[in-house]
């Protein structure tokens, strides 16, 4: 076991000291380190307190500190507000940009018969374990991989390796995980450790990484019902128990039963955080599972102005749409662009209410015609804001003027919910 820091509980308020303090640790399990790469998330993540993490890894180690490489995944690089916004004051000479179709290394394949194994025949492929270059050549003596754990629609909880594999990962392995992944079924998944393609991401780690030097800082961040962001735990170690470790606390404090089932659900998601139904839909993931049957998902994203995070899967989103599981897996045999594009039709997937409940979408930018063009309804974010008056709204239920009974939750993405009589409950 080498879990070299571990601190917090569920009634823990850590802070900047408590950061320190793990950061030491994992510096000096590293045996005092002269050239570190960093590897934090980027502004959509910025809840993992990673950025503040990453700046005081910059204090603490100086021009020992040699490369930040936001772990960007498929998403576009951050511009300057973004970089600001998650990172303040570091030094922009230190960032380097996660090229995911370009900058990449296979670092070895798992075979088709483990990942069969782990996906009970589900899929049956070898998957690629791939990084960026900067990971594998570029002479780092501690690659810190810094992130939150928190429960996700791919893996079941976030963080870890995953930040390695998918966050610095390349074209064939990213589409390849989340797709397996989309087959195997997402309410199967979410908020659990261990899961189909977290076994296939440790072992890929344990093949392929020996002469990698990882150490993961993990935190686990609750959401209070105010909307407040009190961080639980820290945890520092190189192997897969810290993440174990650090999964147990977020299962505590990121799971929410809820006794009765809603029928309308209001969210709203951060502006700053989201610009795309791409990450935008974590509205629909992390409440699919509390939503009533013939329910309703107001989903409130005045940030929101485009579908995907690139020209090429924007295209494929408006072509195809958040259409039903089967709908998606036979335009994916027949059509050669999603053939090509796993990701994106794992994502559409995600998407889709599989008809069970409504989801009216009220972007900033996007049109009403452009919303209904891919399955959605639309609504208009303000006359939804001062209907459902969510202006300083705590988390949970509540009524509207004219007794619409409906329960509220400020940016989902940073938890799961569910109703008490759910089978994966």
């Amino acid at each position: 076991m080498a879990i070299f820091f571990s601190r917090g509980d569920a009634q823990a308020c850590l802070s900047e000291e408590d950061f320190r303090a793990a950061l030491s640790a994992a510096f000096s399990a590293a045996g005092d380190p002269q050239r570190v790469l960093a590897v934090p998330p980027d502004h959509t993540r910025s809840d993992s307190r990673a950025g503040e993490l990453t700046r005081l890894a910059h204090e603490m180690l100086g021009d020992r500190l040699t490369d930040v490489m936001p772990a960007l995944g498929t998403h576009e690089a951050m511009n300057e507000a973004e970089l600001s916004y998650m990172f303040g004051d570091l030094p922009r000479e230190l960032i380097r940009v996660h090229r995911w179709q370009e900058d990449v290394v296979t670092l070895g394949k798992v075979d088709a018969s483990f990942v069969s194994a782990a996906t009970e025949g589900i899929y049956s492929k070898p998957w690629s374990a791939q990084v960026n270059k900067l990971l594998h050549t570029g002479q780092h003596d501690l690659i810190l991989s810094l992130g939150q754990v928190v429960p996700h629609e791919v893996i079941g909880m976030a963080n870890y390796n995953k930040n390695i594999f998918v966050g610095t990962g390349g074209d064939q392995g990213i589409n390849e995980s989340h797709y397996l992944s989309a087959l195997y079924g997402m309410e199967r998944i979410m908020g659990r450790c261990d899961t189909p393609l977290r076994r296939i991401l440790n072992e890929a780690q344990d093949r392929f990484c020996h002469q990698m030097p990882l150490m993961y800082v993990l935190t686990v961040v609750e959401s209070l019902l105010d909307g407040e962001k009190v961080v639980r735990g820290i945890f520092v170690g190189n192997t897969h128990d810290v993440f174990f470790a650090a999964g147990e606390l977020s299962a505590q404090v990121n799971r929410t039963v809820v006794e009765r089932t809603p029928q309308t659900v209001v969210v709203t998601m951060n502006p700053h955080k989201y610009k795309r139904t791409w990450l935008a839909n974590k509205a629909i993931y992390r409440t699919r599972m509390l939503i009533g049957d013939n329910g309703k998902l107001i989903i409130i994203a005045p940030g929101v102005k485009q579908f995907g995070e690139s020209e090429t899967v924007d295209a494929i989103i408006r072509k195809y749409g958040y259409r039903t599981t089967p709908e998606i897996l036979k335009a994916v045999e027949q059509n050669s662009d999603l053939q090509a594009n796993l990701g994106a039709a794992a994502h559409l997937i995600h998407g889709t209410s599989e008809g069970r409940f409504r989801i009216v979408y009220a972007p900033g930018q996007l049109t009403e015609n452009e919303v209904q063009s891919v399955g959605y309804e639309f609504g208009d974010w303000r006359s939804l804001s001062e209907h459902y008056g969510i202006a300083g709204l705590n988390n949970g239920w509540h009524v509207t003027r004219d007794g619409e009974e409906f329960y509220f939750i400020s940016d989902p993405g940073l938890g799961l919910w569910m109703r008490a009589d759910h089978p994966y409950a």
